[in-house]
């Protein structure tokens, strides 16, 4: 399965001029890196692949349509599966990237 341009498009509207902003293809979907950190990617499985802080993690899976997210039969810590149905909206999407983005500008850059 392709990953969903429009989601990306999405994204990249979202995103705008963000200093340091990166994006390449990764895994079969596509990442946005923020000075050289992965801050969101759309998975080839469907949905978003979420950074968020590593104690918010636990809060953010009680949310319908999020799972942790798996890499090789392993959970990825700090990471969070975001169904499509849990990024339709424009709100809905424009939370996780803002959330994902401030996290990952809190990082050392690469």
């Amino acid at each position: 399965m392709a990953y969903d341009e429009d989601l990306a498009d999405r994204i990249r509207e979202l995103l705008g001029p963000i200093r340091g902003l990166d994006e390449k293809r990764m895994f079969g979907g596509v990442a946005f890196l923020i000075n050289g950190n992965m801050a969101v990617a759309v998975s080839r499985q469907g949905g978003l692949l979420a950074r968020v802080v590593p104690g918010d993690a636990e809060a953010l899976l009680a949310r319908r349509h999020v799972s942790p997210m798996m890499m090789a039969g392993r959970e990825v810590r700090g990471w969070l599966h975001v169904e499509p149905e849990g990024v339709k909206t424009k709100r809905q999407l424009a939370a996780w990237v803002t959330r994902c983005v401030e996290y990952t500008q809190s990082l050392p850059g690469k």
